[in-house]
């Protein structure tokens, strides 16, 4: 099968062999699959992964080896990781798959990813799209429900004041999210096009310039993987805040931490997030993800499109299938 392959080098096959669903798992012929910051990050050497990369896919169940075959023929997206299902791993029995010490991910971790014309999983990681969801919007099922682990995570009151910082597809998705369930949202960027983006879904918007900083916002997201972002973010943090992490900064100078203690700010890590409730909002219709698409390319491109996705005014960029 065609598949993109990252081995000290990403290179694009024709020849990878098809995989074989195990026990309890389906084979799911991909349909269309986005490329994430991630994906790029690994082909610079995060995690010293070898494989199959990609981890944000729709595709169709084409195979179940398991005696439920109820998702045979079905539209699906898969959950990025699956656990050791050990009786005593508590994460496991939690559902939390993503904190399981022996999870495998796909394309980023002892499992190969969806950049190919199949993949496989885990029936429980795989969740029907609902009809009225096109590809083209069930294919940000993973990033969306990354952006709801907030409020799965901390309970936003619907007084509150909440701040997103970064207009890059983390921080559009995740302002999107936020705004669609109802919360006081402000998106503030640096990129005018970017920010009319969630402006044109009702979303509040300020350039980065052009905000006041002051501590006055109840919570606080961090979504532009900055050291200076993140001492902005902390600037706006009011006493008693929560200032929620959603990107990885990797700190290239020292910086004041300070603030966190006299402020008693609650700083929250945010990763992945539960797909079901990520699905109803798609299904819901309250958010459109088709602006965030910068273009879509064959799989026989796929090279191309990686080159696509590394320019500087690009958001999202899928594969076909």
């Amino acid at each position: 099968m065609k598949a993109l392959v990252f081995d000290n080098e990403l290179k694009l096959t024709d020849n990878y062999e098809k995989p074989v669903p195990k026990a309890g798992e389906a084979l799911v012929r991909v349909t269309l699959a986005g490329i994430c910051n991630t994906d790029y990050e690994i082909t610079k050497g995060y995690m010293g992964y070898v494989g199959i990369l990609g981890h944000e896919a729709v595709g169709v169940v084409e195979e179940v080896n398991s005696e439920d075959k109820s998702l045979l023929g079905k539209r699906v997206v898969p959950e990025i990781s699956y656990g050791c299902k050990d009786p005593a791993c508590t994460w496991c029995a939690k559902k939390l798959y993503r904190h399981c010490p022996n999870r495998h991910t796909l394309g980023i971790w002892r499992k190969d990813g969806v950049f190919a014309q199949y993949f496989t999983m885990p029936l429980e990681t795989l969740f029907e799209v609902p009809s009225n969801v096109p590809d083209t919007q069930a294919v940000f099922v993973e990033p969306l429900a990354a952006a709801l682990e907030i409020t799965e995570q901390h309970h936003i009151k619907p007084y509150e004041k909440v701040i997103v910082l970064g207009d890059g597809k983390l921080g559009l998705i995740t302002a999107l999210a936020l705004h669609a369930q109802n919360l006081d949202v402000m998106l503030v960027g640096k990129h005018q096009n970017k920010l009319d983006i969630a402006h044109a879904q009702g979303v509040k918007t300020t350039l980065l310039q052009d905000l006041k900083i002051e501590k006055i916002y109840d919570v606080v997201v961090e979504a532009t993987g900055s050291i200076s972002g993140f001492e902005t973010a902390l600037a706006l943090t009011k006493p008693r805040g929560t200032l929620v992490l959603k990107s990885t900064v990797a700190a290239s100078k020292e910086f004041n931490l300070a603030p966190i203690v006299i402020d008693e700010i609650t700083v929250l890590g945010s990763r992945c997030g539960q797909f079901p409730p990520a699905l109803r909002l798609l299904e819901s219709e309250k958010v459109d993800f088709s602006p965030l698409i910068s273009g879509i390319y064959s799989i026989d491109d796929a090279l191309e499109a990686f080159e696509k996705n590394k320019e500087k005014d690009t958001l999202k960029v899928l594969l076909k299938m």
